[in-house]
């Protein structure tokens, strides 16, 4: 071909690569977001709340990934994904890539949610008098669980190594508009994250209403405390959130179902649920749905199969095993079979599980003796009541009773155990293996230049 052909080619070929640089040079940071709406009134900023709970509930979120990650990261060769998405492949066969657009996004979300409550939280004086209280708690709520996910699943484990150096993530605590920040962050050492997620929630738990509908409440945040101080080792602090939100929620008439089915697929919330992602018809964003269910019931192919070494964990007689059921050519939980169902995110067993836990631990009986928690949810599945207990009774019964639910890869790492390779069972992850760990989006660390990637990516 004439050499001028190849001098063009040349040029158009240079030229695309520039503008591609300046595409990348241009990205900004996932917390650079507007808050969109003007925090100018009280209408307005509850309008924002609404969003910053409407975030909360994506599938990035809480909407199901979130509960999905902890369970391919931790299928420790009892559950499979079969699905045809790479995104949790890469978690199940511990290959994550950096450009995995399901954690870039769960990044973005989490980042931009975490904006909107420090937007709210500026604009407090601006709402009503008598609601200012509840708006705050609200959002310091959101933000504590958001940055709660994010140090759980970006960071080394809080009892792996020295938690004033291991690197969190970035903690920013007022709102990223236009140039103001650049968002131009660095990562904030572990300590200093959970000491921000811990305030957040203290405060939030002192000022929220005891009950508030289907949003954060003072027994949430009570709850929400319990699980952080649980995985920092905390075993006194995580025993008396506990005790409290139990307190509190059986006082307002929660309970334990008295059929263990019937704590899930129900329509609207049920006596045991503490929290949970609202989900209906016309907000039908279920990610757990999605991929645990079967095209019978509106889910995709059965995503995500349980392996037999999983049901060999039960006792014959266990009504949990109920729950298994052959669809789709492999066993399936029914825990996420009906479409339009809530996303189960804290129900009233993992308290009474995590008072047991807390109260061995610690040597103490506070609201109930450990042996006493561990039977009512024995005894609440039709199993023989235990006359004495270890720690590792305790543990067996919490893996099992919140089995599938989003709890393994956290209980993992806060016990120091191991993951086993679904591909060679001989192969085992250790609790603070990088390859547990999610790598900080590639998005992030060509737009922010003081992000630090994770050893290993």
């Amino acid at each position: 071909m004439p050499s001028k052909f190849y001098h063009l080619l040349f040029i158009l070929l240079f030229s695309f690569f520039i503008l591609s640089c300046d595409a990348n040079l241009d990205i900004k940071p996932s917390q650079e977001i507007d808050e969109g709406t003007a925090l100018d009134n009280d209408a307005n900023i509850k309008r924002v709340l609404v969003g910053a709970y409407a975030n909360l509930r994506k599938s990035d979120l809480w909407g199901g990934r979130l509960l999905l990650y902890s369970e391919m990261l931790g299928a420790n060769n009892e559950v499979r994904w079969t699905g045809s998405f790479t995104q949790p492949r890469e978690m199940l066969n511990k290959s994550l890539l950096t450009n995995n657009t399901f954690v870039t996004d769960t990044w973005t979300v989490a980042n931009a949610t975490i904006n909107i409550t420090n937007n709210i939280l500026e604009a407090i004086p601006k709402v009503n008098e008598i609601d200012q209280d509840k708006v705050k708690g609200e959002a310091l709520f959101i933000r504590a669980v958001v940055y709660f996910e994010l140090v759980k699943l970006f960071s080394q484990p809080y009892i792996a190594g020295n938690t004033s150096v291991n690197p969190g993530v970035p903690l920013i605590l007022s709102p990223s508009r236009g140039e103001e920040n650049n968002g131009i962050v660095e990562r904030y050492p572990v300590e200093d994250i959970y000491k921000q997620i811990i305030d957040d929630l203290t405060v939030a738990e002192q000022i929220l209403p005891d009950t508030n509908g289907v949003f954060a409440s003072s027994y949430t945040a009570s709850a929400m405390l319990s699980r952080v101080f649980l995985q920092m080792g905390d075993f006194a602090s995580a025993r008396d959130a506990a005790n409290r939100s139990i307190n509190l929620a059986l006082s307002l008439d929660k309970k334990l179902m008295s059929n263990y089915a019937d704590a899930f697929n129900n329509e609207s919330d049920s006596q045991e649920d503490i929290f949970t992602i609202q989900v209906n018809s016309q907000d039908s964003e279920n990610a757990m749905h999605l991929f645990y269910s079967t095209p019978e019931f509106g889910g995709r192919d059965g995503d995500v199969s349980i392996l037999n070494s999983h049901l060999d964990l039960y006792e014959a007689g266990d009504d949990r095993l109920q729950l298994f059921q052959e669809r789709a050519g492999a066993l399936r939980t029914d825990k996420w079979r009906d479409p339009n169902r809530n996303v189960k995110i804290i129900r009233l067993a993992e308290l009474y599980l995590t008072r047991a836990e807390a109260n061995f631990r610690e040597g103490t009986s506070l609201g109930a003796t450990p042996l006493e928690d561990l039977n009512r949810i024995r005894r609440r599945v039709s199993l023989p009541e235990k006359s004495s207990i270890t720690i590792e009774n305790i543990l067996k019964e919490r893996k099992l009773e919140l089995a599938h639910e989003g709890h393994i890869l956290h209980d993992i790492k806060r016990t120091q155990g191991f993951v086993i390779d679904n591909n060679n069972p001989a192969l085992k992850y250790a609790f603070d293996d990088p390859k547990l760990v999610f790598p900080i989006p590639e998005r992030e660390i060509l737009a922010n230049s003081k992000l630090i990637q994770n050893p290993g990516y």
